[in-house]
This record gives structure tokens, sequence and C-alpha cells, in this order.
């Protein structure tokens, strides 16, 4: 006897479990081509992927998003609400922090034992100086706050 591949298309219904990693494969024993001479079937294997997202990153177990603020937000502190496929979560962004730098919210990653984290990526965002108050605004901070964002450099 020979044996040989046989295409057929059929569904299965899965369930993938909490903490499953990208590449991972999925055993579903018995779901696989039938074995020769009456033999069982055998085994098939689903290869996990990830549908891409349009702002969380997946790296391993951690999550990485991008996570926009106000110049007010960052300079006094605040807690700022985000939108994370299990629900809201609300973050306390320190006062001072950068844009540019990176807060770890542990375990609100991707499920498992132990589960991932949540690295945000501060994005200072300014508002436009497109009103005559807005404009005002900024030139009173530019006044008052004697800022220098290049101190290490020379003219």
């Amino acid at each position: 006897a020979q044996g040989g591949v046989q295409l057929r298309s059929w569904t299965l219904s899965v369930k993938i479990p909490k903490g499953v990693r990208e590449g991972q494969l999925i055993r579903l024993a018995g779901q696989g081509a039938p074995g020769i001479g009456g033999a069982p079937a055998g085994d098939l294997f689903l290869e996990v992927h990830f549908k891409p997202h349009d702002q969380l990153k997946v790296k391993g177990r951690n999550l990485h998003l991008t996570l926009p603020v106000a110049p007010w937000e960052v300079a006094l502190g605040a807690v700022v609400s985000i939108d994370l496929p299990g629900g809201e979560l609300k973050v306390r962004i320190p006062p001072g922090a950068q844009s540019g730098s990176e807060l770890r919210v542990r375990g609100k990653g991707i499920p498992a034992n132990p589960p991932g984290d949540l690295l945000l990526d501060i994005q200072v965002v300014l508002p436009p100086a497109n009103t005559p108050k807005a404009r005002e605004l900024y030139e009173t901070m530019a006044r008052e706050l004697a800022f220098n964002p290049r101190p290490d450099r020379r003219a």
C-alpha cells in the first residue's frame, strides 16, 4: 500500500489558550489525516500568528503601546485611560515624565504564568498655536518659564 497526501477542507472550532505565544504550535490530537490501513487519524498542528494591531505591538509576552499625552499631563502628572482589548485601564503618569520615556505596567501584557507587562512609550503632543489665546499662552510660557530645552548645546 502506498500513502499519499489528500487535500480536503473542513471547519474546526478551536479554543486558543490564554498566554499563547506568536509562532507556538497547538496540537489537535486525532484531527489529522487518517492513518494507512485503518490506523487512527494523526494529529493536526496549528501554528499561531497574531493579526497585527494598529496600536499594540507584541514582543514575547509584553505589549508595547505609544501613549500620546498633553504637556500638562507630563508636567503635572495625571491619570489617563487606555482602551485595551480586555477593557479600560487607568494609568498614572508621574510628574516630570518626558517624551520618549517608558512606563511599565506589570501584569497587563499577554496573560500567562507569569503574565507579560504593558510597556507605554510616552509621546508628548503639543497643542497648536492656531488661535490668539493659544499663541498668548505659548508666549507667556516662553517669557515666564525661562526654559532651555538644549542646555548642552553651544552656538
